[in-house]
């Protein structure tokens, strides 16, 4: 850490310590999340589900109860399952898994081993993400309507009002490129530590993350609304590979194989409002003045269980998901991946998060698609630019007048 880094963080918690008595803000909240938490941990030894899901047919047909959606709001996550059919997307598998072999990319990633720092201080995450962004089937899944049909129903869970119009367009949806994965069974590199993306430090510093989480430095976290877009996309990030400068109003990801619990996939802490912990709990008097419970630019937020260990116990995996089956969580929810992929299949994903039409994301889109033309890694991601020379990537021609829109032509 630099002085002048340090010196940021000493101001910005001496700003917000003095917005409120952070011991008491943080002693309600912490009995807050602890309770719910309890619920989860009873709701999971009962065997009873703990995070939302819902049909694809419902979104499409717009049958998603109220009470429903209240509890996505609640839970800050949701699947939605059948948005594709099962056997075009073990298709796409196939083909994903044919692209490689055939550009042989494991050989070309060692050469490139060690560019991507995101996940530097959590475990191991390179072996068994694939740096690829423009295969034939991500952007088939990218610009398929029924993806579009989702996001736009999960786009609509949130409040776009804002103070000079609409935070953002809910009904339209740029591309965001993101990698694959395709972790093989016995698999023990890939475990990702609980953790948030879309910023580390700036969730404190950041001007427009201040006024976001108001509320809760103001010690009225109750008044909090997740799902307020108000100055949710005039947040910045600290440049570094991997670190999304989209704003994306869920993080998400296509099941490509049946995964669940023992198959070294996805955990959720589902509770929307548990970022008020998180925040509060970095202020406390037993915390450094020059630190944030561990926290660095540039990286992924992590979650430790010396500082976070109360809320933790409510990690959760995702059930058991097929393919075509999605899952998707609001930007200020904990997740993780298990250390170790315990069962007999592959467990592979396509990461497609939603982030709609706004200024924000106009600005990255344009940056986006002339590393869709050159086959160049996504701009939000470690320059591997594996893409260049492999056959059979994504054109032009291959986009649908959907997936030309998305994409900023």
């Amino acid at each position: 850490m630099t002085m002048q880094t340090a010196d940021y963080i000493r101001a910005a918690k001496t700003h917000l310590r003095g917005l409120t008595d952070v011991q008491a803000a943080f002693a309600d909240v912490s009995d807050a999340m602890q309770a719910e938490v309890g619920k989860i941990v009873d709701l999971r030894a009962k065997g009873q589900a703990v995070i939302p899901e819902i049909g694809y047919r419902q979104v499409a047909d717009g049958k998603v109860s109220d009470a429903t959606r209240a509890e996505i709001r609640h839970r800050g996550c949701v699947i939605v399952r059948g948005v594709f059919d099962q056997s075009r997307v073990a298709d796409w598998n196939g083909e994903i898994g044919d692209y490689l072999t055939r550009n042989d990319y494991l050989a070309k990633s060692k050469e490139k081993a060690g560019i991507d720092k995101y996940f530097s201080d959590l475990a191991d995450g390179a072996p068994q993400i694939y740096g690829v962004y423009w295969s034939k089937p991500q952007v088939m899944a990218r610009q398929d309507p029924a993806m579009a049909a989702t996001k736009r129903f999960l786009n609509r869970l949130w409040d776009v009002a804002g103070p000079m119009g609409d935070e953002f367009d809910p009904d339209n949806d740029y591309a965001y490129a993101d990698r694959t994965r395709r972790r093989s069974p016995g698999d023990t590199t890939l475990g990702l530590s609980p953790h948030m993306d879309s910023g580390s430090y700036e969730r404190w510093l950041d001007p427009a993350y201040q006024k976001i989480y108001g509320n809760i430095f103001a010690g009225h976290w109750r008044d909090y609304d997740p799902w307020r877009a108000t100055y949710r996309t005039q947040t910045r990030e600290y440049a570094s590979p991997a670190v999304c400068s989209m704003f994306r109003t869920f993080q998400g990801w296509t099941g490509l194989t049946t995964q669940g619990p023992e198959d070294g996939t996805l955990s959720l802490l589902p509770l929307s409002q548990s970022i008020a912990y998180f925040l509060l709990r970095a202020l406390q008097d037993d915390v450094s003045m020059d630190d944030l419970c561990g926290a660095t630019p540039g990286r992924a937020l992590g979650a430790d269980p010396a500082w976070h260990g109360d809320i933790l116990e409510g990690l959760i995996s995702i059930p058991v998901v097929e393919p075509g089956d999605t899952v998707w969580w609001h930007p200020d929810v904990i997740h993780a991946v298990a250390n170790e992929h315990k069962g007999a299949d592959f467990a592979n994903v396509i990461y497609i998060g939603a982030s709609p039409v706004c200024a924000k994301n106009t600005a990255y889109v344009g940056k986006q698609r002339e590393a869709f033309l050159a086959g160049r890694s996504a701009p939000d991601f470690a320059a591997e630019d594996y893409e260049v020379d492999f056959k059979g990537r994504a054109t032009v021609d291959d986009l649908t007048d959907l997936g030309r829109a998305q994409m900023g032509f």
